[in-house]
């Protein structure tokens, strides 16, 4: 086959040529059959040389057949059975990544009610607990893909804590890493505002997906980063790049094309060995795209990988507070820190002082003492919880002792739960404790509680002291479940609230039909026999009773798309909280309607 730039000698279907044309030209270079393209249109010329007695060459016929359609055919099927098999592929993922937590969760539901061992009941609830958080997440990937390929993902704008947002999200990982010793370390730009406005959950889905693939596919001991810049901020429009790097297995290119693909992942064997949907990057992607960036992938097969993305947010409301809050009160702070991570200590060095702070680093346990003995002691000693030169509960020892400054504070850095070295930690004069990765506000906190100034707090609110809390309230749950009733009622039950139960919508209807309404929340279902949550709340609306217009009716659904937040909205709903049931999200709720 070869393609010949020209235009066929006659109409389609057989003729005897005697000039030469293109099927002439081909017939003497040997080509019995060619292929040529015309006005867009691909054909096959089929030549044959037609010869005289005496063996010369007095003509050719060729053979002309429009062969586009058929390409085209071709090349769709190609397409479908490739969809088709990324599907399948897909499908199967599905299966496994669905069927295993559940296996988990039926398994160890049947071992813990077996046991009577309080220990191991407690593993099983543990247990349990992540393989149901496993699982929510795989639906949740499901249902963005979903929204994505309706048409019907929307972001929601709200102001937010940008280091919060990323601290929150870090928490979680850092968990994982901590598991497999991996060296995590997160890096933000002071120049990003403090209060941004955007989608802070979306934002945080996609961060935490790009840092839990560099989790899963870096080993043990590896290192990641995230680093968070502005890039510049034009108006009150900041535009914020994100880069997410590891040390892992790294990714070639030609895995890189399929990268960003639903229902792709690397290669066949990622979801077998790793697991994963291989949704994460492809909502990850349309995510990036809706906040006005784009995300790529810097990688290289064996070296690791760097994804790189862009985001645009209006920059919030300026707040005298915080980490905007003036440090005079720690301006006149000595601190010494002693870890022998040099990131770390620069780390620190470059933090503090950007807040005017004194700080002194030293990368040994025995460089610590010296700089110490001749600085004649510090305020503050900050030190890793483990030094390769000497025992760090020894060098506490010896710096307290320190003559010099009466009082000395000693901060303890930890990348793992420090509850198993908590006791021996303050017994060698451990006054707090500093988690890794680190944080500037988190610094700052520590820095101000150990000197007894009231330190920074986030404009979120802090989990609620439930205990009581609602004692002397009445709500009414209306709930055809019983599993469901049964959770709303424990969870609660800690906040001395009064539960009324009505099984749907109609007898909701029947135990509220009296003036005055003597409840001070509905929590309302949506899907419920005989009469759903809509209705019922358009009934309540329309009673006779001046309590029926004001009394706030909650929806607590499992319909979460924004849609149906509107619909409930729109039957006269006041707010909505989603199943499964986040207990923070549900107090700030009541909190919100019965302070």
């Amino acid at each position: 086959m070869e393609d010949i730039i020209g235009s066929p000698c006659s109409n389609l279907g057989v003729s005897i040529c005697k000039t030469e044309n293109c099927a002439i030209a081909c017939a003497k270079r040997g080509l019995s059959k060619t292929r040529f393209m015309h006005e867009g249109d691909s054909y096959l010329v089929d030549v044959e040389i037609l010869k005289g007695i005496k063996g010369e060459t007095i003509g050719y016929i060729e053979i002309i057949q429009n062969i586009t359609h058929m390409e085209q055919l071709m090349k769709q099927q190609s397409e479908s059975e490739a969809a088709n098999r990324a599907k399948s592929s897909f499908l199967a993922n599905m299966s496994h990544e669905i069927r295993t937590p559940m296996n988990a969760i039926i398994g160890m539901a049947a071992i813990g009610k077996s046991t009577s061992d309080v220990q191991r009941k407690d593993y099983t609830f543990e247990k349990i607990d992540d393989a149901s958080k496993h699982l929510l997440g795989v639906i949740n990937d499901i249902l963005d893909m979903t929204k994505i390929e309706a048409g019907k993902f929307e972001l929601t704008s709200t102001e937010y804590d940008f280091e919060n947002m990323i601290q929150r999200v870090v928490n979680i990982i850092s968990l994982r890493a901590a598991n497999k010793q991996q060296k995590l370390m997160v890096h933000i730009d002071n120049n990003i505002p403090i209060f941004l406005i955007g989608d802070d959950q979306r934002l945080a889905q996609v961060i935490a997906n790009l840092l839990g693939n560099a989790v899963k596919f870096t080993p043990e001991k590896g290192s990641i980063s995230l680093e968070a810049s502005l890039l510049r901020e034009e108006g009150d429009v900041c535009t914020l790049q994100i880069e997410v790097t590891d040390n892992g297995i790294g990714i070639s290119p030609e895995q890189q094309t399929l990268l960003f693909s639903p229902f792709q992942q690397a290669d066949s064997n990622t979801a077998r060995i790793y697991g994963g949907t291989g949704l994460g990057l492809s909502i990850s992607r349309n995510i990036v795209e809706m906040m006005g960036g784009e995300i790529r992938i810097e990688s290289e097969q064996g070296k690791g990988s760097a994804f790189i993305f862009t985001v645009q947010a209006l920059r919030g409301a300026d707040a005298l507070q915080g980490r905007n809050m003036s440090i005079n009160n720690l301006s006149n702070l000595r601190v010494l820190v002693i870890d022998d991570d040099l990131e770390i200590l620069i780390y620190f060095k470059d933090t503090l002082h950007s807040y005017g702070i004194a700080c002194d680093v030293a990368n040994s346990g025995e460089k610590g003492v010296m700089i110490a003995e001749q600085n004649n002691g510090y305020q503050v000693y900050i030190v890793d919880w483990k030094l390769h030169d000497i025992d760090s509960m020894e060098l506490i020892g010896a710096l307290k002792s320190m003559d010099g400054i009466d009082g000395s504070t000693v901060i303890m850095l930890l990348d793992a739960e420090w509850s198993e070295i908590e006791e021996d930690a303050k017994e060698a004069g451990v006054d707090y404790f500093l988690a890794k990765p680190l944080f500037p506000s988190a610094i700052l906190n520590t820095l101000y509680e150990s000197l007894g100034i009231t330190q920074y707090q986030s404009t979120e609110e802090t989990q609620a002291e439930v205990a009581g809390l609602f004692a002397g309230r009445r709500i009414l749950l209306v709930e055809d479940l019983e599993i469901n009733r049964e959770i709303v009622m424990a969870l609660l039950e800690p906040t001395d609230i009064t539960i009324d139960i009505a099984t749907n919508g109609a007898d909701a209807i029947k135990t509220i039909n009296t003036c005055p309404i003597n409840y001070d929340m509905i929590l309302m279902d949506i899907q419920m026999p005989e009469m759903d949550g809509y209705e019922a709340t358009r009934k309540i609306r329309a009673l006779d009773c001046p309590q029926a217009e004001k009394i706030p009716i909650v929806a607590m659904t499992a319909n979460v798309f924004n849609e149906d937040i509107e619909k409930c909205m729109n039957a006269g709903m006041d707010d909505h909280i989603g199943k499964p049931i986040d207990f923070d999200e549900m107090i700030k709720t009541f909190l919100k309607y019965m302070r």
